[in-house]
């Protein structure tokens, strides 16, 4: 399984921005697919994560009523729409997968995408 991820940039606060993650394979439907980011000098902390093949999405407090998370069962993609960024979004985001049950722990995660740089300006 090899994922991609895109869609960072610079964004003024209050601006939006989403991100997508391409997944490969024909599994698509069995994974749980998680949007992590890790601002510098800070460890990888959960954004949110959708189970795929229901669609039932699952958010950290931080960021429920302001990010939400999607899926294209068409196109093996999963996005995050974030909207009414902050400064304190800044960050790389990452996109996982797994199999089996859903966990907000980054390390439980088998597959990972490379990072996409979001930035968030005052």
């Amino acid at each position: 399984v090899q994922l991609q991820a895109c869609g960072g940039g610079l964004v003024q606060a209050r601006g939006s921005l989403r991100l997508s993650c391409a997944v490969s394979g024909r599994t698509f439907s069995r994974y749980i697919v998680g949007w992590f980011r890790q601002a510098p000098g800070k460890e990888r902390e959960f954004v949110a994560a959708i189970r795929v093949s229901t669609g039932a999405p699952f958010y950290a407090d931080s960021v429920k009523g302001l990010f939400t998370i999607s899926r294209d069962n068409a196109k093996n993609t999963v996005y995050l729409q974030m909207d009414v960024l902050k400064p304190e979004d800044t960050a790389v985001y990452y996109c996982a997968a797994r199999l089996m049950s859903l966990t907000f722990v980054a390390s439980d995660y088998d597959y990972w995408g490379q990072g996409t740089q979001v930035t968030v300006s005052s």
